[in-house]
């Protein structure tokens, strides 16, 4: 089976935890886990049209963007003005619907508010974070 070509939408502040966890998943031979993670490693920037340039790139390389729904993925980012959109996470969406990839949602906890750009997309949900309901949520994207 070839791996699913996935780009990781998550809040690096509070989520990264969970994102390290799904490479763990990834490189365990142990689990039946298999994606190829295209989100750039840490962007050296601080200037908002690099990052977007270096985000649009590993979208466009991905087929599937994951978004991990933190307690943090809907709130407002000091620079949304210039981002264009309300945070990195909706900016992040919005390329990967327009680069028509699919959308799979993983809620931390069901009171999380969900971004804005996530809703009405018809993206697949895993409503909490273990590796059946992200493979099922994968499998149905």
């Amino acid at each position: 089976m070839a791996k699913k070509r996935v780009f990781v939408s998550f809040d690096y502040d509070d989520d990264r935890n969970y994102k390290y966890l799904l490479n763990a998943w990834d490189a365990n031979s142990n689990f039946d886990f298999l994606f190829s993670d295209l989100t750039p490693s840490e962007i050296q920037s601080w200037r908002v049209d690099r990052i977007k340039a270096v985000l649009t790139r590993k979208i466009r390389e991905a087929t599937t963007t994951l978004v991990i729904v933190g307690k943090n993925a809907n709130k407002q980012d000091p620079k949304s003005a210039e981002i264009g959109y309300r945070n990195w996470i909706n900016f992040e969406v919005a390329k990967s619907k327009e680069n028509r990839n699919k959308l799979v949602g993983v809620k931390l906890d069901k009171n999380f508010q969900s971004p804005d750009e996530l809703l009405n997309s018809g993206a697949s949900w895993a409503m909490s974070f273990t590796q059946d309901a992200i493979i099922k949520a994968l499998n149905n994207a």
